[in-house]
C-alpha cells in the first residue's frame, strides 16, 4: 500500500515542500530511503522503527521504501522522522490517508516516540501562509516560534502516540496562540546604555549619525579608550524593529538553530561580535551544508569587528559584496544559496601596532613604516565602504570621575526615529531605506547644498585631496546630519561636522 505525507525542507532560509511517499510491499523485510537523503535522514530508519514499537504500534515486517520528492533536492536533518513514521502507519492501515490531507508534519523522534525540536521551523510556517495547507503539526518546543505566523493553525505534539490519537479523532488538540505584537512592543531593550559611557561626546554624536543614516563606522583609539563599550551601546539607539524586520531576522536565527529558551521571535536588533580568528565560512556563511554566517545573523542589527586589522584578509574582503548589496551568495558546485546581510558595521582598531600613537599619556614606539604596515591590513576597497571614521581618545581623570548625567540611549533613539521617518518619506518610493544606501546619482540629486556649504566642501576637497568616493560619503553623512536637524537644505555646519567624521582622509598617521 502507498501513503503520502507532506513535510518540508529548508534551502537557504526558504522552505520547500517535500512529499514523503511510503510504499510497503511483499518480500524480505527491509527499510530504505531514497531522494537524496543525508546521513541524518538515513539514520531515521532506526529511530522510526524503535519509536513505533515503543509506542505499542505495529511495525510491519515487510519491504518498506520511502521516497522524498522532489528527488533532486538534498534533504538534510532529522525533521522527516515524524512524517515517515506516520506514512508507515498509514500504509499499514493504522491511520487513514484522509486524516493526513491538508496538514504538514515535521519533527525528530526519540527512540521512545517523544518528539524533539528541530531547526528552521519559522521558514516552514511562513511558507504555509499562501498555500493549500493550513495546519502544521510539530514538536511542542517549536510551537511558539511557528505560532508567530498568522493564518495557519499550529498544533503542538509531545509524542508519536499523541499524533496518532489526534489523527484518529480520539483526542482534541487546540492550536497554539502567540501575541506577536506584544512581543515586539515589550522587548527587553538593550543591555548597554549611552548614559553609562563617560565623556566621548563627539563619538556618541558620530554613532547617532551612523544610526540615523545606516552608515558604517570605524572606531580608532588606544586600548581601553572604550571602543567596545560604545559599539555595544549601538543597538540601543537604532530604531525599534518593525514586525517585518523581526520576522526576517527570526527566520535566519531559526535556520541557524539559535531560537531557544522559549523565545518565539527576535524582537531586539541583533549584535554580533565574532572573534578575529573566525574563518571565512563562519563569517559570511557556507560550509559543507551551507548555513548563515555572522553577517547574516547580524541582519537588521549590528556587526562589531574588534581589532579589524587582525582579521584574515580573505574574510574581510568577503565583506565587500554584502556591504554593497545587503546579501551574500554562497555558491557550491550543485547549487547556490543567498542569505540576507543588511547590517550596520561597527569596526574598531588601534591607531598603530602598540596602540598608543594617539595617546597623550603614553609614548608610541612604532615607526612610521610600522604604522602604515599595520593600517594597510585594512584594504582600500573595504575602507571605502566605511562612511564614518571616529577617533576615540582615552578619557582624562576628570571625565572618568564626572557625575554629570549623560544622555540616555532612549533619548538619542527618539531623534534617530525622527530622522528615519524623514528618510523614509524621501527614499521609500526610490527603493532605499537609509541615506547610506543611496547611489552616486541619487546622492547628487537629493543633497542640496547652500552656497556656504558648497564653498566649504570645495575647500575641503582641495585641502584634503578627497577622492570621488569620499566626496559622496561626505554628502551622505551631511544629508543625515541635516535630517537630524530637520532641515531640507545642507548647510555649512552640516558639511563641517561630516568632514570631522572622516579622520582617515586627513592622513593623521603620516609623520
Amino acid at each position: 500500500m502507498l501513503a503520502k505525507v507532506i513535510s518540508s525542507t529548508v534551502v537557504g532560509i526558504e522552505a520547500i515542500k517535500v512529499t514523503v511517499e511510503v510504499d510497503i510491499a511483499g518480500g524480505l523485510p527491509g527499510f530504505s530511503i531514497v531522494g537524496l537523503p543525508d546521513p541524518a535522514v538515513r539514520e531515521s530508519i532506526n529511530r522510526v522503527k524503535a519509536a513505533i514499537k515503543n509506542c505499542k504500534l505495529d511495525f510491519p515486517s515487510r519491504k518498506i521504501t520511502v521516497n522524498l520528492a522532489p528527488a533532486d533536492i538534498k534533504k538534510e536533518g532529522p525533521c522527516f522522522d515524524l512524517p515517515i513514521a506516520l506514512g508507515i502507519l498509514t500504509a499499514t492501515g493504522q491511520l487513514s490517508q484522509e486524516a493526513l490531507n491538508g496538514r504538514v508534519f515535521c519533527g525528530e523522534l526519540s527512540l521512545d516516540g517523544t518528539l524533539r525540536p528541530i531547526t528552521g521551523i519559522l521558514p516552514r510556517a511562513m511558507a504555509l501562509r499562501n498555500s493549500y495547507f493550513k495546519q502544521l503539526l510539530l514538536p511542542f518546543e517549536n510551537a511558539k516560534e511557528a505560532a508567530v505566523v498568522n493564518d495557519i493553525a499550529v498544533l503542538a505534539l509531545e509524542n508519536l502516540k499523541q499524533a496518532v490519537s489526534y489523527l484518529n479523532n480520539e483526542i482534541e488538540i487546540m492550536p497554539t496562540k502567540v501575541n506577536a505584537r506584544s512581543i515586539w512592543q515589550n522587548n527587553g531593550g538593550c543591555e548597554f546604555d549611552f548614559a553609562d559611557v563617560k565623556g566621548q561626546f563627539h563619538v556618541k554624536r558620530g554613532l547617532e549619525v551612523a544610526a540615523a543614516g545606516g552608515h558604517n563606522v570605524l572606531l580608532v583609539g588606544s586600548p581601553g579608550a572604550g571602543k567596545t563599550m560604545l559599539a555595544k551601546c549601538m543597538p540601543g539607539i537604532l530604531p525599534q524593529m518593525t514586525p517585518q524586520e523581526a520576522l526576517e531576522t527570526s527566520k535566519i536565527h531559526s535556520v541557524a538553530g539559535l531560537s531557544s529558551n522559549g523565545k518565539a521571535i527576535v524582537s531586539n536588533r541583533p549584535f554580533r561580535a565574532p572573534h578575529h580568528c573566525i574563518s571565512d565560512a563562519a563569517l559570511i556563511g557556507g560550509g559543507t551544508h551551507p548555513m548563515p554566517g555572522e553577517i547574516s545573523l547580524a541582519h537588521n542589527g549590528v556587526l562589531f569587528l574588534d581589532e579589524l586589522p587582525e582579521f584574515k584578509r580573505n574574510a574581510l574582503e568577503a565583506l565587500r559584496q554584502p556591504l554593497e548589496a545587503g546579501y551574500i551568495t554562497v555558491s557550491r558546485v550543485a547549487s547556490s544559496v543567498s542569505y540576507p546581510a543588511r547590517f550596520v558595521l561597527i569596526s574598531a582598531c588601534n591607531p598603530c601596532l602598540c596602540g598608543f600613537f594617539l595617546d597623550d599619556s603614553k609614548q608610541c614606539h612604532c615607526t612610521p613604516n610600522q604604522i602604515q604596515r599595520y593600517l594597510s591590513k585594512i584594504s582600500g576597497p573595504l575602507l571605502d565602504r566605511i562612511d564614518i571614521h571616529l577617533e576615540v581618545p582615552r578619557l582624562k581623570y576628570d571625565q572618568m570621575t564626572s557625575r554629570n548625567k549623560a544622555e540616555t540611549s532612549s533619548e538619542i533613539r527618539k531623534r534617530v526615529n525622527k530622522a528615519g521617518k524623514v528618510q523614509e518619506k524621501r527614499l521609500k518610493k526610490l527603493g532605499y531605506c537609509y541615506n547610506a544606501r543611496m547611489n552616486a546619482r541619487l546622492t547628487e540629486k537629493l543633497c542640496l547644498l547652500s552656497d556656504e556649504a558648497r564653498d566649504l566642501l570645495k575647500m575641503a576637497i582641495l585641502e584634503l585631496g578627497l577622492s570621488a568616493r569620499a566626496y559622496h560619503k561626505v554628502l551622505k553623512i551631511s544629508r543625515t546630519i541635516s535630517d537630524l536637524a530637520a532641515e531640507e537644505e545642507i548647510n555649512a555646519e552640516h558639511i563641517s561636522e561630516a568632514i570631522s567624521y572622516r579622520c582617515l582622509d586627513r592622513n593623521i598617521w603620516m609623520l
